[in-house]
């Protein structure tokens, strides 16, 4: 590329701060702004070139930014910020409620048509490369079932809803894989599985001086979307124990799908998996690499959203179409 995509991040959390590292690996990249809810100078950046400026002074930035990454959680943040800077911004985010996914798309969808942007939406690990390999295994093996485990790892989008719950000062959340389920898909037989056959979610929860801890473990084991579905177990443990014993944010997981191919019906297994040592890290790298995709789509005059499904893999490297042809095909 002839010049630097110029970024911008919204919000400074794990995510936030994971994306930071990320363009700083990213060479035909640029950081402009972070933006915040929170006073800027209580933000400690140590990035000189790079501005920490209040959310309500995005507007200032429309024609100095190319793609704005959004870095808030699904629960509450992403709902709001994604129409709203799609007005403004080509937009990428990580808005991981897979039951809402549709009707997120399409509120994104109008407004970015409206404005003539790019917004790329659900981009990370799951929802985001997960899907591209159920998609892919589902069309090479039409006769099979897939299945998606997850963990055993800190859960971003879970913990941020946790924490939303009234009375939590804090708190994470963990999602552990039954080992029996995995083996009985590697195994071939495409067992029938329930949601808690397959997952149960483990809870480390702080709660607010006084707050009703019954109250919160309720509100938190009958979430729709989240909790609801699952063996849910909530532990309330103090500030401390959680700062020494849950800083970190492992996560992981498997995409299996089984299935059978020909007259004989063999037998066949695709599979993909990650192990990450950091979730938000990871997630980051992914949203940096669709930023570059939606800066391309959007100098290709497309406008509305988009989601994995719909960019060519060629998009998120910065490599050229023939280095990627001698060196990777």
């Amino acid at each position: 590329m002839n010049k630097q995509i110029r970024i911008g991040i919204v919000g400074y959390g794990n995510l936030g701060r994971g994306t930071v590292e990320a363009i700083k690996k990213s060479a035909d990249m640029e950081l402009i702004a972070i933006f915040t809810r929170r006073a800027p100078e209580s933000l400690e950046i140590d990035e000189p070139n790079v501005k920490v400026v209040h959310i309500s002074n995005v507007r200032d930035y429309q024609e100095k930014i190319d793609v704005m990454i959004l870095c808030g959680g699904s629960a509450t943040d992403l709902p709001e910020q994604g129409p709203e800077l799609a007005k403004l911004f080509n937009t990428i985010d990580s808005y991981d409620t897979h039951a809402k996914i549709p009707e997120y798309f399409s509120s994104v969808d109008a407004v970015a048509k409206a404005s003539n942007k790019v917004s790329i939406i659900s981009v990370g690990w799951d929802p985001g490369l997960f899907s591209i390999n159920r998609l892919m295994a589902e069309a090479i093996i039409p006769q099979g079932e897939n299945y998606t485990f997850w963990g055993k790892g800190l859960s971003q989008g879970h913990s941020d809803a946790v924490r939303r719950v009234d009375g939590v000062k804090d708190g994470v959340q963990y999602t552990i894989p039954a080992d029996a389920a995995i083996e009985k898909v590697r195994s071939g037989v495409n067992p029938e599985l329930t949601t808690a056959e397959k997952h149960r979610r483990v809870c480390y929860i702080v709660a607010e001086e006084g707050a009703d801890q019954a109250k919160i473990e309720n509100e938190i084991k009958t979430m729709p979307n989240y909790f609801a579905d699952y063996d849910t177990e909530v532990n309330f443990i103090t500030e401390e124990v959680l700062k020494a014993e849950h800083s970190a944010a492992p996560h992981g997981g498997f995409v299996i799908r089984g299935g059978e191919t020909g007259a004989d019906q063999n037998k066949q297994i695709i599979e993909f998996s990650l192990k990450l040592g950091s979730n938000p890290e990871f997630t980051a790298s992914v949203l940096v690499a669709y930023a570059r995709a939606a800066y391309r789509l959007h100098k290709e005059g497309q406008a509305g959203a988009k989601t994995v499904f719909d960019v060519p893999p060629i998009y998120l490297s910065p490599r050229s179409a023939e280095d990627l042809r001698r060196d990777l095909l």
